[in-house]
């Protein structure tokens, strides 16, 4: 866990720079047992900075900021903490934003138009491994994913070349339906650490760095049905 949380808490930092947005995340996070707070900005310059002190949990990230894009914060973040788990929070919705964005490095990407306090639910969702993603814009990659990758049947029944075993298959199918690693592993009757080894090794085969990166690649090679 991040400096100054405590062992059970997820540490949260945001950049933002809409106060009204500022002040009912802090609300919402407050208002929980189980998250802080620990910093925030404003600004695309204010955020690369941000980033020269120590890691957090989850980084909540808004794109349209006052002096650039969130997409460099995201960027730089990735690469200065790689085990952040990274959203966009945004009221960008258009197709070059979303792929932008999950490129650099983002694991979730959340319109503005829900609910505040839902985004507690959202961000155990993205600590927990999961990807959340607003109907739209998983509605974007799938038709991006369509448009670049039309299904050919394949020539042979039941043949396959994926580089995923079985077991590691099952474990990306799961992720693609929404399940949590802890859902997951109670389902294949296996611990939570195993089901994080075949995350692991899904990434490296992949060569990705997120869930949604995972689906978005597998689908791309095929190892999954649209």
């Amino acid at each position: 866990m991040p400096q100054g949380s405590k062992h059970s808490q997820i540490g949260i930092a945001l950049v933002e720079d809409d106060v009204f947005f500022q002040r009912s995340l802090k609300e919402v996070i407050d208002s929980t047992s189980d998250m802080v707070l620990l910093k925030q900005a404003r600004t695309r310059a204010q955020g690369l900075q941000l980033l020269e002190d120590l890691p957090v949990d989850v980084l909540i990230v808004d794109l349209g900021l006052p002096d650039g894009s969130g997409i460099d914060v995201i960027s730089a973040a990735h690469e200065k903490w790689p085990a952040c788990n990274i959203m966009v929070s945004t009221t960008f919705g258009d197709e070059l934003h979303v792929m932008q964005s999950l490129e650099a490095g983002a694991a979730g990407y959340l319109l503005k138009d829900g609910e505040p306090k839902n985004l507690a639910i959202e961000i155990r969702n993205l600590f927990e491994g999961g990807s959340p993603i607003s109907p739209m814009i998983a509605r974007h990659i799938l038709m991006r994913f369509r448009a670049d990758h039309p299904f050919v049947p394949s020539a042979v029944s039941g043949k396959t070349n994926s580089p995923l075993s079985l077991r590691e298959r099952e474990v990306l199918d799961f992720i693609t339906k929404g399940f949590t690693t802890d859902e997951i592993a109670e389902i294949m009757c296996v611990s939570r650490h195993t089901v994080l080894t075949f995350i692991r090794r899904i990434y490296a085969k992949l060569q990705v760095n997120s869930k949604a990166e995972a689906i978005y690649e597998a689908r791309r090679q095929g190892l999954l049905k649209v």
